[in-house]
């Protein structure tokens, strides 16, 4: 996740035949005798497994094209068609709701029509203050309809109790993504500020500010953002979520922050608690200072700014320029804008997406899915009970923990147990630019619904149509979206034991997660603790070293003379190899008379998940940074160690899908 985050679309199930015929100078001689078949399987099983994919997915000049790529497509097909539907006979309220917000967007002449019209209530809004005293209901208005300025304000988890969740005062209100843009001396930063602000510019004037004030307007919204980024602190502070974290009661906030008003803030946004976090109250205190101390005038433009900014994307075209000139080519590097389609199905599930993931589950996760998908991934788990039950290098203490933690694991499928309450005004089909209002501030009010105590599981950090599955630390919980859940992951239709090899083998990746380097810093009653003693870090890390030093010696496709980092992927690699395990022993559970023909269809689900071709760009790119290895070595590194792949293929030991008995690496045991 993601992050929470996507995993998986693959192929047909296919293996390639035999090897290529002798070639013509060969032919004359005697012809030698044809290796076995098999033998592709053991010297390259991700190839063979994925021949057929390989194939029809030609490599890309640039970029990558895979099969976890190919299931997120799937899925937005999916989303579009659903919403289609939705528009031409909604079943049900929800369904209207977002089939009025679907043609809304299509209909790229009413939105034309519209022009600023969605806009002008909050840009009155804004006319309307006079005195400093205004400046704060202004900026609650505005959160409370999904548009944050000057500073964010989220749910997230308690840190002291997981079962709650608190609001988060943290930074925000700018315009760039670094804070560091606005106080960097160098050319190519001053170029930027300079593109900055001819973006700010155009939108002031789309808001209705005169030509004749626009110089002056401008120096105003970026003096603002300057001072703002001046208190916020350095992004690579930020990453750690502890320095992020400071629990302080909202008794008292209103008279510490005056001028910000913080009390009829938490009002404003329906907050009733008793604590929030601020953890940089001075950059708060410099806020709180600026509203006190800077003209409302400066305030007015400041706030128009952030409103057209927010809402250019889903406005008339010459919002949607100006807003696609900046952000898109300049911020992001895109030659053209996404097709209409995809421009109002992304502001669909940012601003109504739990609606959609709704629909999304009824519609395309049947219940037979969803319970096979439940009763394998709890077949993994006791797997992996049983493994830690065995180890040889976890003490009592450590395993009596795993296990109680193990004991306590929710196994969350398809949706959010707690459903939304989806009352929203009515949409209706002539405002894109007003449903997004509708819709965001619906948002908004779910989401501040999540702060409080018992409410850590009210909902997912990721949507049920995006393809998903990954375990949640601080909840103890396996989450598994509908999206995720369809062939090859997951299919009625594919061989019981191809589903435990790809869809089992991930969840077994994700749960070894509990327990790992990682899990070891969450005990069973969801407290911080480290439950591992030094020996059991010791034996960790040295089966980390050799998973790592494995890794090193594999070549990186595409790109000669490069070797995968072994460092910088060993925990994911490790989490691939116990994953298979673990799935291997679910599925010898559940088929102890299997024999062959289950376990060749096990391992080819497995490779199946990881298809992929990456562009030499691309694939550069990912041997600095990425965390995981490529799918190639994700499919073929994990299943050189189980003896069970050779067996099932008839690899001997030595060859390169079968590594040595002495040579085996095993995470679990």
């Amino acid at each position: 996740m993601p992050t929470p985050r996507p995993l998986a679309l693959a192929l047909v199930l296919a293996l390639a035949a035999g090897l290529a015929a002798p070639d013509g100078h060969a032919a004359k001689k005697a012809a030698p005798k044809k290796a076995p078949a098999v033998s592709g399987v053991c010297s390259d099983f991700y190839a063979n497994a994925n021949a057929d994919w390989l194939k029809a997915n030609p490599m890309p000049a640039s970029g990558a094209i895979s099969a976890l790529g190919q299931l997120t497509a799937r899925a937005q097909l999916q989303q579009r068609e659903l919403l289609d539907a939705a528009m031409q006979s909604p079943q049900g309220n929800v369904q209207k709701l977002l089939g009025d917000f679907w043609a809304s967007g299509l209909d790229e002449a009413a939105v034309e029509r519209d022009g600023a019209g969605p806009v002008a209530p909050l840009l009155q809004r804004i006319d309307g203050i006079r005195k400093t005293g205004d400046v704060a209901p202004a900026i609650a208005a505005l959160h409370q309809v999904g548009i944050p300025v000057l500073f964010n304000f989220t749910a997230d988890i308690d840190l002291r109790d997981f079962d709650r969740h608190l609001g988060y005062f943290s930074q925000g209100g700018l315009g760039l993504p670094d804070p560091a843009y606005y106080t960097r001396g160098d050319a190519d930063t001053q170029a930027l500020l300079a593109r900055y602000a001819d973006y700010i510019r155009k939108v002031l004037t789309l808001t209705g500010v005169p030509a004749k004030d626009l110089e002056r307007e401008t120096a105003l919204v970026l003096d603002l953002e300057k001072r703002i980024a001046a208190a916020a602190r350095p992004l690579v502070e930020l990453r750690d979520p502890r320095t992020n974290f400071a629990a302080v009661a909202t008794a008292g906030l209103g008279k510490q922050y005056r001028n910000l008003q913080l009390d009829a803030f938490l009002k404003a946004q329906a907050v009733s608690d008793d604590a929030v976090s601020i953890a940089n109250p001075a950059m708060f205190a410099q806020l709180d200072a600026m509203v006190g101390g800077l003209k409302p005038a400066q305030w007015k433009s400041y706030l128009r700014w952030r409103v057209g900014d927010a809402m250019a994307p889903y406005l008339a075209r010459p919002w949607r320029d100006a807003s696609f000139e900046f952000r898109g080519k300049v911020l992001l590097g895109e030659g053209a804008p996404a097709p209409r389609w995809q421009q109002v199905l992304d502001a669909i599930n940012l601003a109504a997406g739990p609606m959609l993931g709704r629909e999304y589950a009824a519609r395309h996760l049947a219940d037979a899915t969803r319970q096979q998908a439940v009763a394998i991934a709890g077949q993994v788990r006791d797997a992996l009970a049983a493994s830690i039950g065995n180890s040889t290098w976890l003490g009592a203490a450590a395993k009596a923990e795993a296990q109680a933690k193990l004991g306590k694991l929710r196994i969350e499928v398809g949706t959010p147990r707690r459903d939304l309450d989806y009352t929203v005004q009515p949409m209706g089909r002539g405002s894109f630019g007003g449903n997004m209002l509708i819709a965001s501030s619906w948002r908004h009010r779910e989401e501040m619904k999540r702060i409080g105590r018992g409410n850590a599981d009210r909902r997912w950090d990721v949507l049920p149509q995006q393809p998903a599955l990954a375990y949640e630390p601080a909840h103890n919980r396996l989450i598994v979206t509908a999206a995720m859940l369809q062939a090859p992951v997951l299919d009625p239709a594919m061989p019981q034991a191809a589903q435990y090899g790809a869809f089992g083998a991930l969840v077994g990746h994700e749960l070894s997660h509990a327990v790992d380097a990682r899990g070891r810093m969450v005990d069973a009653g969801g407290n911080l603790r480290d439950w591992w003693d030094s020996g059991e870090a010791a034996a960790w890390d040295a089966n980390g070293q050799r998973v790592a030093a494995l890794y090193d010696t594999f070549a990186y496709p595409q790109l000669k003379g490069v070797k995968v980092n072994g460092r910088l992927t060993r925990e994911e690699n490790m989490a691939d190899i116990a994953g298979l395990e673990l799935a291997r022993a679910a599925l010898a559970a559940a088929q102890p008379a299997g024999g062959a023909e289950a376990g060749k269809a096990f391992y080819r689900g497995w490779a199946q998940v990881w298809a992929q071709q990456v562009g030499m760009d691309e694939a550069q790119r990912r041997s600095l940074q990425d965390v995981r290895a490529p799918g190639p070595w994700r499919s073929n590194g994990p299943v050189m160690q189980q003896a069970a792949f050779g067996t099932a293929f008839g690899c001997k030991a030595g060859t390169p899908m079968q590594a040595r008995p002495a040579d085996r690496i095993s995470i679990l045991p």
